[in-house]
């Protein structure tokens, strides 16, 4: 979703729901969770393995939800729910699922489950997701038309249009590191001191996504509307924490892949993303202070393959290199930059305070929050070679906010950018 100056309300009220459940009711109904906030607070994940999740030993199943109110410039004023199901069946698996209608018709759904084992399949998690939205205004960003040796740009459209993303994601963790007793116990959120070496330290994993992506603008029949084909990623998590980071590093590098067909051409990009943390000690306002970089590095290498326009082997901008949007360039509107390769920098400042009123609310537990300030910079090109990469870089900068509300995550993030100010109100850190 990509929100441009908003954000005129929060949320209007805060967990619903918050009750204990029995596991075996929670497996009758088929419930679950996201992948970084299903890991808390579950013995069974930390001390047993897969096999036991298997059995089922008694764990309680946490269910809670959220209604809220928002305002964009895409829905207008729009109201919605999301929930959260943790430890949904098994010990370490999960489900979140979100609603959003608006005054303007428009509509988004999302629903997850994450981390569920199989038996004897001691090493693999498997996870799904599936997003849809119709926007009766939406804006979307499109490749501009452009004389040759130009700068590739993309115009600003605003249109009706539905889209939908469907994901389904197999996750094997080598046996090394904390991934040496099996997948569900390497996710346990506190891992303590991290050494640098991937035998030794950390979890290895590697991740085969088959994904499908859709997009159709009512009035643009000529953009490709259909990405469709499979992610491979390898990720070593070195981070002393899931979610509440204070020292390490992860590497993640993805391929992704569309082997075309008939009515679309095949087309290939890679992505390289490299972050670290750095603590540092704290002081009279804040109890923790962390340094944290990010570095990202894409290309498309068939971007020039095939002959005439038409029959480039390139991904519709939607599936494609872009910058712009909620993780990076957060002073840009989602998308907004889209071409064949990108290089992004981020740093951010993230500080809690010793000051915490939000123990005192009634209903759901605010365990901490995050104060944080962040600079990016980064740019597109149209051929993968640094030196255009680094010529005229776009800068953002910005303050956020960050709450670990019942085990979720909640950010708010503010950037600005020269071409003005957005604000995201998403799940999960950025880096």
């Amino acid at each position: 979703m990509s929100y441009k100056n908003i954000f005129v309300s929060l949320l209007c009220s805060v967990l619903l729901l918050t009750t204990q459940v029995n596991a075996e009711d929670t497996t009758k109904s088929n419930s679950e969770n996201s992948t970084e906030n299903s890991t808390e607070s579950s013995d069974a994940t930390a001390n047993g393995n897969t096999d036991q999740v298997t059995k089922m030993p008694h764990f309680d199943t946490e269910v809670a939800g959220v209604p809220f109110i928002i305002s964009t410039e895409q829905l207008g004023t729009a109201v919605g729910v999301s929930g959260i199901v943790k430890h949904a069946g098994q010990p370490q698996a999960s489900i979140f699922g979100l609603g959003i209608y608006s005054e303007n018709d428009s509509n988004i759904s999302f629903i997850s489950f994450n981390n569920y084992a199989l038996p004897g399949l001691k090493s693999w998690l498997f996870s799904t997701e599936y997003y849809r939205g119709y926007l009766s205004n939406g804006i979307y960003y499109v490749p501009a038309a452009r004389a040759p040796g130009e700068p590739r740009t993309t115009n600003e459209i605003i249109a009706e249009g539905t889209e939908s993303s469907l994901r389904v994601n197999a996750r094997y963790v080598l046996p090394w590191g904390l991934g040496a007793n099996g997948a569900a116990r390497s996710l346990k959120p506190e891992r303590g001191e991290m050494a640098f070496n991937p035998l030794e330290s950390g979890v290895t994993s590697i991740n085969v996504t088959p994904f499908q992506q859709k997009r159709d603008v009512t009035g643009y029949d000529n953009l490709p509307d259909v990405a469709q084909g499979l992610e491979l990623k390898f990720d070593w998590d070195n981070r002393d924490s899931i979610g509440d980071t204070e020292s390490g590093s992860q590497t993640r590098f993805t391929v992704r892949r569309d082997f075309g067909n008939d009515e679309r051409n095949s087309w290939t990009t890679w992505e390289l993303e490299q972050s670290a943390f750095v603590p540092f000690d704290g002081n009279m306002f804040f109890k923790e202070q962390v340094l944290a970089f990010n570095y990202y590095l894409a290309d498309t290498p068939t971007w020039d393959s095939g002959t005439g326009v038409a029959d480039k082997h390139r991904p519709p901008a939607f599936a494609g290199i872009k910058l712009g949007g909620f993780n990076r360039l957060r002073g840009y509107s989602s998308g907004q930059f889209y071409s064949r390769s990108a290089v992004s920098y981020s740093a951010e400042y993230r500080v809690k305070p010793h000051w915490q009123p939000l123990h005192n609310l009634p209903f759901y537990d605010f365990p901490w929050w995050q104060w944080s300030a962040f600079v990016e910079t980064g740019q597109v090109a149209d051929s993968f070679d640094l030196s255009a990469l680094h010529d005229d870089l776009k800068w953002t900068a910005g303050l956020g906010l960050r709450f670990n509300v019942e085990g979720v995550l909640v950010r708010i993030d503010f950037a600005k950018s020269e071409n003005g100010g957005q604000t995201w109100f998403m799940v999960n850190q950025p880096f």
